[in-house]
């Protein structure tokens, strides 16, 4: 079933670049990854984001969005503290559990000044230390009315345009190049928002070593452009 105009609307705001959650500051190592020399041109930057869209937001932010929709929808309390938990637990390095903080934070904000009335505000702002973005990205899309499919769409999307805008910033990519990218990933995420809703619980995992290393690299890398 396709979302009315309002929820389509309200999806398309929270996939936007401009949406006040400071994604376009992170580049989730991709900066890092081009500093080793690991990416270095279009083909490279394409191969390394489709593997973190199947192996990184395919089997961990993906799932645990679906996840965070349904407890929200049913205001489960619990369950909500629990997702939150592993997902700050499961961020590798210091960076991305600073970003997946920041994020979440400022999502709480923008939901605060948009819907104050939404008694769901009170368990995100009490989450601790803070919300995750994928959480509070869950909550925004539960507000919307849109399916499950359709928040993880939007929340695929809109990572994917952050991260060709990282890697047009920080390589000699161009905007034709970048489009391509753009559209590849496009083309990839829905069996990747598929799978990701049929994943089980316990089968959901965060395992991205060499992700993880180049994090922890950029944390102390001499020039750089992006927080992550």
């Amino acid at each position: 079933m396709s979302p009315g105009p309002a929820s389509l609307l309200q999806l398309l705001w929270l996939a936007s670049p401009a949406l006040p959650v400071g994604g376009f500051s992170y580049s989730e190592a991709l900066e890092a990854a081009i500093e080793s020399g690991r990416v270095q041109d279009e083909a490279s930057a394409q191969a390394w984001l489709l593997d973190q869209l199947h192996l990184a937001l395919g089997r961990s932010d993906l799932p645990l969005l679906a996840q965070a929709l349904a407890a929200w929808s049913s205001h489960d309390a619990a369950r909500i503290v629990a997702l939150n938990a592993w997902a700050l637990a499961t961020r590798e390095s210091s960076e991305l559990r600073r970003q997946t903080e920041q994020m979440g934070r400022s999502m709480h904000d923008w939901l605060r000044q948009r819907a104050p009335d939404d008694v769901r505000l009170a368990t995100l702002a009490q989450l601790a230390p803070a919300p995750a973005w994928p959480i509070a990205f869950a909550l925004a899309a539960a507000q919307s009315g849109a399916t499950a499919r359709d928040g993880l769409l939007a929340f695929g999307f809109g990572w994917a345009e952050n991260m060709v805008q990282a890697a047009l910033k920080a390589m000699a990519l161009g905007q034709s190049g970048g489009q391509r990218i753009l559209g590849t990933l496009a083309t990839a995420l829905p069996g990747v928002v598929e799978a990701a809703l049929a994943l089980p619980d316990s089968e959901r995992q965060a395992f991205t070593p060499m992700l993880a290393i180049l994090s922890s690299q950029h944390e102390t890398q001499y020039s750089r452009l992006f927080r992550s």
